[in-house]
């Protein structure tokens, strides 16, 4: 990848990365790859499960931070409210999900699992006119770049997607900033980056 022109500030304020609340959805179902196409537009449609109040600790990190992005997708944007409904949000493209166009395997499977294939088949190049893992992997160093230079005015929080998060930490690496604080990668999680020295 290209280094960024985006020079990182010692004193920047930390950027903190969620993966959006539980989204209304049934994983229960069993569905052909059509299904599955269907399936993937109501869950970017859906919001939240009712019923799930935000970690604490985001709660302080969205109190704290001087600017909360979130992705446009219905739950990504009622994670960043429940987080600080009182805040104004920036809302951009840019922090997406990575699409899960699903092979065109026979058979029926749950949700999951057929979520599970279409990132390998993604990965390895299997986009179906959808955006490519290179032009995801250009998108995540643009989007690592708004966010370094948000920092430079304090601390940052990000509300997103469990897959493009991931695509975000080398290019967050490759701009001077490392993981202080992992909480892993299930529903509300967050992971918290300071930049290096």
């Amino acid at each position: 990848m290209p280094e960024s022109p985006v020079q990182t500030v010692a004193s920047a304020g930390p950027i903190t990365i969620v993966r959006h609340g539980r989204p209304n959805a049934d994983r229960t179902v069993r569905i052909d790859w059509e299904g599955y196409e269907d399936w993937w537009k109501g869950y970017d449609a859906a919001g939240l499960a009712p019923g799930q109040e935000p970690p604490a600790p985001l709660v302080e990190a969205a109190a704290e931070a001087k600017v909360i992005f979130s992705s446009t997708l219905p739950r990504a944007i009622e994670t960043a409210k429940a987080a600080a409904p009182d805040r104004k949000l920036v809302i951009d493209a840019d922090f997406v999900e990575a699409p899960l166009p699903p092979p065109q395997l026979r058979g029926t499977l749950k949700p999951g699992t057929w979520g599970v294939y279409a990132r390998v088949f993604w990965w390895m190049g299997y986009a179906r006119g959808m955006e490519t893992r290179r032009e995801a992997e250009l998108r995540a160093e643009r989007a690592a770049d708004k966010l370094v230079i948000a920092a430079q005015r304090g601390p940052v929080v990000l509300c997103a997607h469990g897959w493009f998060n991931r695509m975000l930490r080398p290019a967050l690496r490759r701009r001077g900033w490392k993981c202080v604080k992992d909480g892993g990668d299930t529903y509300w999680s967050s992971r918290t980056y300071k930049p290096i020295g």
